[in-house]
């Protein structure tokens, strides 16, 4: 994959709904929206002329759902990279999602950190993806095997009162930006900056990342959180 912006397409049986969801696509640097599509029909034609890298997907169309949608495209082997973008819950469903192919599950409303997260954690997914393209033969490592997948490897035993979702969209936050405070961090996830630093000192105590001290003029220093 080269840096190019990727190509974005928009499903979504709401209008206005689908031209919010493509305003937080173009405020996210790197992604452009090529099109939008409200049934499931007009979504996999669009596919198939558009050929966007990646697809948000609603579960809920008029003529048949998203997860069909998906079956349907993985069955007549597109690679593009889906997200789905959903009020829907259910656990089935979320279940669905993650077997038929989709690299991320985003449940509505969300604001616009949220959803740039994911587009960047489907990039890096695609970007590696590519990557092992150009591997003729031979074994590669965990760290490739794991950008390919998409994992981000969140502690699974997270302290109680925080999320996966959001610990998730904190370490991709961290990882895109580089450094970060735990203000900064909190306005790219919405999150207070008090939530937003227990996370950060988690990862800090499981190794996921590393903490410096920036002293200013006055006042206490700064902690500056950076991926490790």
């Amino acid at each position: 994959m080269t840096t190019r912006d990727l190509r974005v397409l928009v499903v979504d049986d709401d209008f206005m709904v689908a031209r919010i969801h493509q305003k937080f696509v173009e405020r996210t640097p790197g992604f452009e929206v090529v099109g939008t599509a409200r049934t499931g029909t007009e979504a996999i034609s669009q596919v198939e002329h558009l050929v966007p890298d990646i697809l948000l997907l609603d579960v809920h169309l008029p003529d048949f759902d998203g997860l069909e949608v998906l079956r349907r495209l993985r069955g007549d082997g597109h690679e593009v990279g889906v997200i789905m973008v959903t009020a829907e819950r259910d656990s089935e469903v979320v279940r669905s999602a993650l077997l038929g192919g989709a690299q991320q599950y985003l449940v509505k409303p969300f604001e616009h950190p949220a959803l740039s997260s994911r587009l960047e954690a489907v990039r890096t997914s695609l970007e590696a993806l590519g990557a092992l393209e150009d591997v003729d033969q031979g074994a590669i490592d965990q760290a490739s095997i794991d950008r390919a997948f998409g994992a981000t490897l969140v502690a699974a035993n997270l302290p109680k009162g925080l999320s996966q979702e959001t610990a998730t969209a904190v370490l991709e936050a961290l990882r895109v930006r580089g450094e970060l405070s735990a203000s900064e961090a909190g306005d790219a996830v919405g999150l207070s900056r008090v939530s937003a630093r227990r996370y950060l000192e988690h990862f800090v105590a499981v190794g996921r990342a590393s903490v410096r001290l920036q002293y200013g003029a006055t006042g206490r220093p700064e902690r500056r959180y950076s991926p490790s």
